[in-house]
């Protein structure tokens, strides 16, 4: 079954983290590196090496397995990884130095142009959907309001990751180029402390 997997040129990222589990000892190759991303609702990203090699991946269920939730941005970090026929993954983490990560709540700015100004206060939304991979999505406050358009950079400069259909969050919004727009977003739990 490894060897249908191996010669599958489309991988499921998941697999491999399966498949490797059978690897020697002899077969593992320690690295030190820094985090370029990672996407836990993905379940995988990538580690640049400091030796100049090509980007290694780093599966979820190598992070869980040893212990840790997710991995940021900017992360330095020791790997043993086995090669594969699209590169090395990484099979083992030696150890993870977080002090230079990037916290979502401290990524840069938002990339858009848009500047809106929010005309609302703090109210309570329900999510409409929200498409992580497109990176946007649409709040509700009710019945005949109009839908409220939230992205991903308003998302992550707030702290969060990701937002689920029918979940409640509150949020500041303004009228911008794509009609009623997000400026700030916040978990429904957050309540207590922003008033």
């Amino acid at each position: 079954m490894v060897d249908e997997i191996e010669s599958h040129a489309e991988r499921d990222p998941t697999m491999d983290a399966v498949s490797g589990l059978g690897e020697t000892a002899a077969n593992l190759v320690e690295i030190s590196g820094v985090i370029k991303w990672f996407d836990a609702s993905k379940g995988y990203g990538f580690i640049v090496p400091d030796n100049g090699w090509p980007d290694v991946l780093l599966h979820v269920t190598v992070l869980r397995r040893d212990g840790y939730q997710t991995a940021y941005e900017g992360a330095r970090l020791v790997v043993q990884c086995v090669p594969r026929a699209t590169g090395y993954q990484a099979f083992r983490i030696v150890s993870m130095d977080e002090s230079t990560a990037i916290h979502p709540a401290q990524m840069l700015p938002p990339r858009t142009h848009a500047t809106v100004t929010a005309t609302s206060g703090l109210e309570r939304a329900q999510v409409k959907w929200f498409n992580r991979l497109r990176g946007f999505g649409f709040l509700t406050c009710g019945e005949g309001t109009p839908d409220i358009f939230i992205d991903m950079e308003t998302l992550r400069r707030f702290g969060m990751t990701e937002l689920r259909p029918g979940q409640y969050v509150l949020v500041r919004f303004g009228p911008g180029s794509k009609g009623m727009m997000a400026t700030e977003v916040h978990s429904e739990t957050d309540r207590s402390s922003l008033q």
